[in-house]
């Protein structure tokens, strides 16, 4: 095996005879995946330069990842199938290289961050790298201070990364690959399940080593983070669809659209009213609005222009007929005696409601979930369903109320068919075969499964194997059901299906609550919102009067989705593009 060293004289040596500023190229790569129907990439022609930030963007099985794993000879070295082509880094043919050879020069960050770190402390995870690819022991004690350093973590050396916060964790993770100072980093989906502080954290850092002159590699589905990039590209069935700048490729919301991409909510905006140009922040895109339409600065839109547009605010029932479904009632948790999860939280949800629960990792938003479906004791406090204590009900009168469908859908997922995994809960609660089979049946084709009755549900995407959570749940048919970060890994046409479904669940009357760290779901499909923090309940009403309180937001690091922000300064909270656009087309 190759010390690091070896392979960096390698690299450099390959790089005399080669074009100057080229950091990576893929030349005609094409590659099938072994059990693959088609190709995860067909005939791809990409150079990046050196110091140049590159995003890659594309509906789920695009080949974002796959274009990714060839610069560091994952692909064809781990992960087997027919691959032609040539792939260069800093000169270096990856022809026939080794994955630890490649690591020097190419650093992979993975959408599961938390995967790639089992190490005691956080000294050791940044270490284990750096041995792996054999530098001496000064080298790498000269090297740690200064990747914790460069990631916002120096002082953590003894820290226990399971202590750290998500945001935290993937900056360590970030560490790790940065201490064997690649000239390539790659990051796959980097900020999944963080929160939107712990989301601007990670892309403040990978600003920073854009500036450090690094060769960086963005895959992600949110629009928004990509306008700092240098140049995008769409891949849409293994090749690529688009290339260019962010001004240019952002703002074709129709080709977005058609490469299942949700486009920026500020350029939607300008789309709907007519508007050619592209803003990549609210401030141009409200001096594109005041220009285009011709209003002054001070100009704001009237109560009478929006009152049509309002959603029907939540408001208690000032008089319940019913008990609600659940009632909370001064809730504590305290983990391990030490960490108090929930402090003294009281709240109720009656039939009907569609919920969203928001708050920073950490907030106690799952802790709260768990107590509502039993799965944790109170340390203090009370939860009723229906009007009876929580802790006295036997399980399948629970379950009869409330159903949980988990972040991570592997996490309760088990059967050796599609069938078997929805047919388990109504068959374990004693319903006779007709009655499992009708059951079965309905919410199978609710979430779009019917064909797949006979499949194996790990050999399913991830939007498929939420959807079949999400089914074996129903099947109990619960008047609430509690789903917590349901669209976490899922691209943007996966999101839309699963919330438009959740949507319809809510219609036909079954109550749901979200847990969720995207701000544009609350907007567009809940009407109530609980905002958490530290384990206490902040706000507890309409989702509108909520992004109304920039001051309450801000005090737990939540941010509004973007057209909110610039809807803000037209004086109205709009939770949509199209209620911003039409309030200021009335204007205009």
């Amino acid at each position: 095996m190759k010390t690091a060293m070896e392979s960096q004289r390698a690299i450099d040596a390959g790089a005399a005879g080669e074009p100057a500023g080229e950091a990576a190229a893929l030349e005609g790569v094409s590659f099938r995946f072994r059990i693959g129907a088609h190709p995860a990439l067909e005939n791809i022609h990409f150079r990046q330069r050196v110091g140049e930030m590159v995003g890659i963007m594309g509906a789920a099985g695009t080949g974002k990842s796959s274009l990714a794993r060839c610069l560091n000879a994952i692909i064809p070295g781990f992960e087997y199938g027919q691959f032609k082509g040539r792939v260069t880094v800093l000169g270096r043919a990856v022809d026939g290289a080794r994955v630890c050879e490649m690591a020097p020069a190419v650093g992979m960050v993975f959408q599961d961050f938390e995967a790639q770190l089992f190490s005691t402390n956080v000294a050791h995870e940044v270490a284990f790298a750096m041995e792996q690819v054999g530098l001496p022991p000064a080298e790498i004690r000269r090297r740690l201070g200064p990747a914790l350093e460069a990631v916002g973590l120096a002082g953590f050396q003894d820290r226990d990364p399971t202590s750290l916060s998500g945001g935290e964790k993937q900056r360590l993770a970030i560490a790790s690959v940065l201490a064997v100072e690649p000239a390539v980093i790659a990051f796959d989906e980097p900020t999944t399940d963080l929160d939107p502080e712990g989301r601007a954290e990670v892309f403040d850092l990978i600003r920073r080593l854009r500036g450090r002159g690094l060769s960086l590699l963005i895959i992600e589905h949110e629009t928004e983070e990509m306008r700092q990039c240098d140049r995008i590209l769409i891949l849409r069935d293994g090749r690529i669809a688009a290339e260019g700048p962010p001004h240019r490729i952002l703002a074709d919301t129709r080709l977005m659209n058609q490469c299942g991409i949700r486009p920026p909510g500020i350029n939607l905006v300008l789309a709907e009213l007519g508007i050619d140009a592209y803003a990549a922040s609210v401030d141009e895109a409200e001096a594109l609005i005041r220009r285009s339409l011709g209003l002054p600065a001070d100009f704001k839109v009237e109560a009478a222009q929006t009152a049509g547009i309002r959603s029907a605010a939540f408001q208690p029932p000032s008089s319940p007929q019913a008990p609600p479904l659940v009632e909370i009632d001064h809730l504590t948790h305290v983990y391990g005696g030490q960490v108090r999860a929930l402090d003294e939280v009281s709240l109720r949800i009656d039939a009907g409601e569609f919920v969203a629960i928001i708050g920073q990792n950490g907030s106690g938003k799952t802790t709260l979930a768990k107590h509502i479906v039993g799965l944790l004791k109170p340390s203090a406090g009370r939860v009723l369903l229906g009007g009876r204590e929580r802790a006295a009900m036997q399980p399948a009168q629970a379950a009869a109320m409330v159903g949980y469908v988990f972040q991570n859908p592997d996490h309760q997922i088990f059967a050796g068919t599609v069938g078997d995994e929805v047919a388990f809960g109504p068959r374990n609660f004693g319903l006779d075969a007709g009655e499992i089979q009708r059951r079965c049946d309905r919410v199978l084709k609710a979430v779009g499964l019917e064909s797949m009755r006979g499949q194996d549900p790990f050999l399913l995407g991830r939007g498929e194997r939420q959807r079949l959570a999400v089914a074996s749940v129903l099947a109990l048919q619960p008047r609430l059901l509690i789903l917590d970060e349901p669209t976490t890994g899922l691209d943007y046409p996966q999101q839309r299906r699963m919330m438009d479904l959740i949507a319809d669940l809510n219609r036909a009357g079954t109550a749901i609550v979200i847990i969720t760290h995207t701000p544009w779901l609350v907007a567009e499909y809940a009407r109530r919102a609980v905002l958490m923090r530290k384990g206490r309940k902040l706000f507890d009403g309409a989702v509108r009067d909520l992004f109304a309180q920039e001051e309450l937001l801000a005090s737990a690091a939540f941010r509004v989705p973007e057209v909110t922000a610039l809807s803000r300064r037209f004086g109205m909270v709009a939770l949509t593009a199209a209620e911003l656009a039409g309030a200021l087309r009335g204007a205009g």
